[in-house]
């Protein structure tokens, strides 16, 4: 008998797999491990529960672990259609290598990214992954994909019934041409086929059953039963059998709600699990089944795959799916690793099609159960459509459920909506609610400013929308002020000027400030006057010549009378002659505070200050 040292894997691994309480390989294990080992791109054909996460997991720790570089890359990518099957491969890796020193890390949407982010900085060889949260991470630039030397497609054929065979594709083209690759499906339909040949490079094949047969060690019960009475048969078949646990598949998210419901009713503990619960709701959910202190799980077929629960004694299909696949998934759950295991699936008259479709699958029908307390009563032919096809009295329902929560919720806003119509066409602004920290808060504040104790609620002054007057006139303000007004407390003691003074950041105070700084400077009404040229310095300063004293009249001899103001040389002054109606004028350099008009009065700020003054 081959044994897990037979196929070639390390001390270290087969120290955590007999700690894992593995001891001898499963057919997929002994066929799938050696080329993996190898190199070799792998086709692996087997349906859920007969180990192949340690098929592919074993494999990619023992090549990785030959050398770690530094800093870490991400080396190794294993893809899943499920956040719960994104968690047990991360489990399954952590489990298998406790004795090595390698990273991996599991991302997935419906929580917040910034812990998984974190995980990914600090540097991964391995990585987990739903296809929607790595996209949107890899597009954020958070995670590089440039390294991948192992890719592993776990589910392929679930990934396909999901919608996201268009999401692998996208995610394919971001890895590497050069790697090895590892694709895990149940079931092999054209499209996985499809991608297979596009993918896979010299691959062997590994198929141990046939596929989509359901493994031999699970007993497989049929009963009849109407609608109506499937709680109620689930309930008495709970009681009489001694049934520890159960896990439950429901057609519809609204049909789990309701199993859940209805079970804890009658005593039953029972928790739902679906597309619509919260990532930490399923979670839980999930944790109390395994524990044991939830006897019912129930699931949507998102659960089908990826909830692995060792020694799981009993499956129920509470509804026959559509999918003939999907009955394999789903007691695929129960009779795992060997340990036997128990499918009962209940059958109303309008599922007779899917029943005929699962027993044509299986190659065999269903042992039916007879006798029960419930027989089907109800032998009304199904509803169709326009089209005459069969309408479902589970989607029905469903259907009808959302769209009366959707009638309730748009009830709801419309209310809301005409309260505030209300509350705005009366002008009532809702006063702010004030807690005791706000409260507490506030007196601080009054007793640094010196405002003293605060005035009972009957002798505090209203606030007026009046504005306040300051020695007979209004006070104006700004456009913060009012804001101000409202978040300050009332308090005679706080001098008036104190409080309106005017605000430094209002807009008009800074657009005052700003029209100063901008506006052109007008042209003086007088010429120009230019300022002397400095001396360079270490130079003594040499004073400009003085020009001949101008006579008074024609008389001769008239003593010439000195300039009694300075005047500029010809030089400074052009280099034109004057004339002699013009006037010497003094040398002076006007400064800009002498020329500053006051904002109010300055012609700039009857318009933008940026546009340019013609006059």
């Amino acid at each position: 008998m081959m044994n897990f040292r037979d196929l070639g894997l390390t001390a270290p691994i087969l120290r955590a797999l007999t700690q894992a309480g593995y001891t001898d390989p499963t057919p997929i294990q002994r066929q799938a491990i050696p080329p993996a080992l190898a190199g070799r791109d792998v086709l692996g054909c087997a349906q859920t529960g007969t180990g192949k996460t340690c098929a592919f997991a074993a494999p990619i720790l023992q090549r990785l672990a030959k050398g770690v570089p530094n800093p870490r890359m991400i080396r190794a990518l294993i893809l899943t259609p499920t956040r719960e099957l994104a968690i047990q491969i991360q489990d399954s890796f952590v489990s298998y290598g406790r004795n090595l020193s390698l990273r991996s890390a599991v991302i997935f949407g419906g929580v917040g990214q910034q812990p998984q982010v974190d995980a990914i900085r600090r540097g991964l060889d391995i990585l987990v992954a739903t296809p929607g949260r790595l996209l949107d991470l890899h597009g954020q630039g958070l995670v590089d994909l440039s390294h991948i030397e192992i890719f592993v497609l776990d589910e392929a054929d679930r990934m396909l019934d999901m919608g996201f065979i268009h999401d692998v594709r996208r995610v394919l083209k971001l890895l590497p041409e050069k790697k090895q690759t590892l694709l895990f499906s149940a079931t092999m339909p054209p499209e996985v086929m499809g991608l297979v040949n596009g993918l896979l490079r010299d691959y062997v094949r590994v198929a141990v059953d046939p596929v989509s047969s359901p493994v031999e060690a699970i007993r497989q019960s049929l009963y009849y039963v109407d609608k109506s009475n499937k709680t109620k048969l689930l309930a008495h078949l709970m009681e009489e059998r001694r049934i520890p646990s159960a896990l439950v598949f429901s057609r519809t998210k609204h049909g789990a709600n309701r199993i859940a419901q209805d079970l804890q009713k009658r005593g039953i503990s029972a928790a739902a699990i679906h597309g619509n619960k919260s990532q930490t709701a399923r979670v839980q959910a999930l944790s109390d089944f395994k524990a044991g202190r939830v006897r019912v799980l129930a699931a949507t077929d998102i659960a089908a795959r990826g909830i692995d629960i060792s020694e799981l004694p009993f499956v129920f299909n509470y509804n026959l799916p559509d999918v003939p696949e999907t009955y394999v998934h789903r007691i695929g759950r129960t009779g795992r690793a060997g340990h036997e295991g128990e499918a009962i699936s209940f059958c109303q008259f309008d599922e007779k099609d899917e029943l005929k479709a699962i027993e044509k699958l299986l190659g065999r029908a269903i042992p039916v159960v007879e006798g029960h307390p419930f027989p089907m009563e109800n032998f009304d032919p199904p509803q169709r459509d326009k089209r005459g096809r069969v309408v479902n009295s589970e989607d029905a329902e469903a259907r009808a459920a959302a769209k009366e929560l959707r009638r309730q919720k748009d009830a709801e806003n419309k209310a809301k909506a005409e309260e505030r119509k209300l509350a705005a066409n009366a002008g009532a602004n809702p006063a702010p609610v004030q807690n005791a920290d706000t409260a507490k808060k506030k007196r601080r504040r009054r007793k640094k400013s010196g405002g003293g104790q605060e005035l009972p609620a009957a002798q505090a002054a209203p606030v007026s929308a009046e504005p306040p007057v300051l020695r007979g006139r209004p006070v104006n303000r700004g456009v913060r002020q009012g804001k101000l007004e409202e978040t300050l407390p009332e308090d005679p003691s706080m001098p008036i000027t104190d409080f309106y003074k005017p605000n430094p950041l209002d807009s008009d105070v800074i657009m005052d400030a700003t029209a100063r700084l901008l506006a052109p400077r007008r042209p003086a009404p007088r010429p120009q006057l230019q300022r002397s040229p400095e001396p360079p310095r270490g130079r003594e300063q040499k004073k400009p010549p003085q020009p001949k004293p101008r006579r008074q009249g024609k008389k001769q001899g008239a003593p010439a009378q000195p300039a009694k103001e300075p005047v500029l040389p010809p030089s400074l002054a052009g280099g034109k002659k004057r004339r002699r109606d013009d006037r010497p004028r003094p040398v002076e350099v006007p400064l800009r505070s002498d020329r500053q008009k006051d904002s109010t009065q300055h012609k700039s700020l009857m318009r933008p200050y940026y546009l340019h003054d013609d006059d």
